[in-house]
């Protein structure tokens, strides 16, 4: 299927469900926590698309907003796809949020439909819904409350036929397809405008960059296991991407099970946000240190050769032969615990640590780091699988153009690019001028073609002899202690860095000094953590410290321990 041809996300599930290669009774998805509950197959799911599009059409018109508020599960893709079909414009909203940030986004897009799962989160909607509001929940909860579950059974139980292929032919790749707001780092969300085009030209990207890690895709279908929240970007367009694979989906249960999960569903394909991988680094390194003797040996062997053959550094014969047990005995033993098929980790939403990176590569579990933001649909950049350059994010996506202005911001220019922040014209300018979105991040172009991210334009301290210097950057290397948690880099306008320091026990405070003390060496002075104070309360989304793609607020954070790190000068 030439993507660049199709004119809508409706169209391209519509015309993949009519290639000859997708049987009506292939699988498609699944939702893990329902462990009895079959997959879903391509009829299944166009079926259903056709049913509730049928029905949104009663209250929608072309253009109207629709909430969705969902956990990951197969009604998520369903109804996001009958919504567009409807001629709506899907809002997904995280299940996170505050309840501030529900009433900014229901008063600022002004839905006319309302798509819950369940009560849990229809209470979090309930006292800003008004009556002019029509609300519809996935699951039946309450009579007053018709249920996606009964509108598509008053159909399906009576083996009512459905047309198939019946798609709206009237969307065009210019029409908006979603509103996705930012996880407002400062201040009240932006509603990002994603076109049909834009979205679509994202996936075409993405496939340049998958098909070179699926190259038997005739052979077999490939497999996804989905965490990260659909009302995520990244996630967002990453389902438009499995439709173009005609992939088998699973839906995991919770962050917790994510492991176990994976044993079971045997993913192909990952994608996740740097959070993930820097837990994953803490629990396997943590075992590895665990290990003595000729496991150690073993251990040290694959991490060091295996960080050879990722920087393409020629091996001896002796080497080879290293690492040909290693390949045997640690990397095949760890890639079993990950189902056995993983051909690739896609990293986003964040920077991942080099260190991380490199780790993972090296004991088997390819790690691709990629770059992009919401309102660039959201992929810009993404590392090729032959060609992994870890402390870059890969080359640009051929669907989008990318330049370095001369104050070293990116700048990025295509079809992927946002139409504007919703009821935002002043920002929108901020952001887009003539054609080139400003994405706020500080980079550089290697000669190697790649993209490399080098700062955060908005995020950066400015100490005071005027120097610039990365907070996340000392953050994610102090994180690479199994002792540290979290931490949050502070030094605005001072003679030297302090840190927030999060651990779960005092006792640790010794090991954490000696830690900074040798992390200290490896840095500037400039970059110096000179001193920094223990705390045990986790940043969360709960507490407001996180946002929902699980980056610092840092403006929240200051409110609260603004005095304690005043204390450190």
């Amino acid at each position: 299927m030439e993507l660049n041809k199709v004119n809508s996300l409706v169209e391209l599930f519509f015309q993949k469900n009519k290639e000859k290669n997708i049987l009506p009774n292939r699988p498609f998805l699944k939702w893990m926590k329902n462990s009895k509950d079959n997959f879903l197959t391509w009829h299944d799911v166009e079926q259903r698309i056709i049913i509730l599009s049928k029905y949104l059409n009663k209250n929608l018109s072309m253009g109207d907003r629709c909430i969705l508020l969902s956990e990951n599960r197969p009604e998520w893709l369903i109804t996001d796809l009958a919504i567009m079909n409807a001629g709506g414009i899907t809002v997904p909203l995280f299940t996170t949020y505050s309840e501030k940030d529900y009433e900014y986004i229901l008063n600022d897009c002004k839905p006319k439909v309302c798509i819950v799962s369940n009560n849990v989160q229809f209470k979090k909607l309930e006292k800003f819904i008004s009556d002019d509001i029509k609300v519809l929940s996935i699951e039946k909860f309450s009579e007053k409350i018709e249920s996606v579950e009964s509108i598509l059974d008053a159909y399906l139980s009576k083996n009512i036929s459905v047309i198939s292929n019946e798609y709206n032919t009237k969307i065009k790749r210019k029409d908006l397809a979603c509103i996705i707001y930012t996880s407002g780092t400062t201040g009240n969300p932006k509603g990002v405008m994603l076109s049909h085009g834009g979205i679509l030209s994202n996936c075409e990207g993405a496939l340049e960059i998958l098909k070179t890690i699926l190259k038997d895709l005739n052979k077999y279908i490939p497999v996804f296991l989905t965490w990260l929240p659909l009302s995520h970007s990244y996630e967002h367009t990453v389902q438009f991407v499995q439709i173009s694979l005609g992939a088998k989906v699973y839906y995991a249960e919770s962050l917790e099970k994510l492991l176990s999960n994976m044993s079971i569903s045997k993913p192909t394909i990952m994608t996740a946000v740097p959070r993930f991988y820097q837990n994953l680094y803490t629990k396997i390194s943590s075992n590895f240190s665990k290990q003595k003797g000729f496991k150690k040996k073993l251990i040290n062997n694959t991490i060091l050769l295996g960080t050879k053959i990722l920087k393409k550094e020629p091996l001896n014969f002796k080497q080879k032969c290293i690492n040909f047990f290693c390949e045997k005995l640690v990397r095949k033993k760890i890639k079993k615990q990950f189902g056995g098929n993983l051909r690739a980790f896609v990293s986003g939403g964040g920077a991942l640590d080099q260190k991380i990176g490199e780790f993972l590569n090296s004991i088997g579990l390819p790690t691709l780091q990629g770059y992009g933001l919401t309102e660039a649909s959201p992929v810009v950049s993404c590392n090729i699988p032959q060609n992994i350059k870890i402390e870059t994010v890969g080359p640009p996506f051929k669907s989008n153009k990318v330049k370095i202005a001369d104050d070293g911001e990116i700048l990025v220019k295509g079809e992927n690019v946002m139409l504007g922040y919703w009821n935002m014209k002043k920002e929108t300018e901020d952001i887009i001028k003539d054609g080139w979105l400003h994405t706020g991040d500080i980079g550089e172009i290697t000669k190697e073609g790649n993209l490399k991210i080098t700062d955060r334009k908005k995020e950066i301290i400015v100490n005071l002899g005027g120097d610039n210097i990365s907070p996340s950057k000392i953050e994610n290397l102090l994180c690479l202690s199994e002792k540290i948690k979290q931490s949050f880099v502070y030094g605005d306008k001072k003679t030297y860095l302090v840190a927030l320091v999060v651990s779960e026990d005092d006792k640790n405070k010794k090991e954490i000094e000696f830690y900074i003390e040798n992390l200290n060496k490896s840095l500037s002075l400039i970059e110096k953590v000179k001193k920094f104070q223990l705390i045990k309360e986790e940043f969360t989304i709960e507490n407001g410290m996180l946002t929902p793609t699980l980056k610092l607020k840092r403006k929240q954070i200051l409110l609260k321990y603004k005095n304690d790190l005043e204390k450190l000068y």
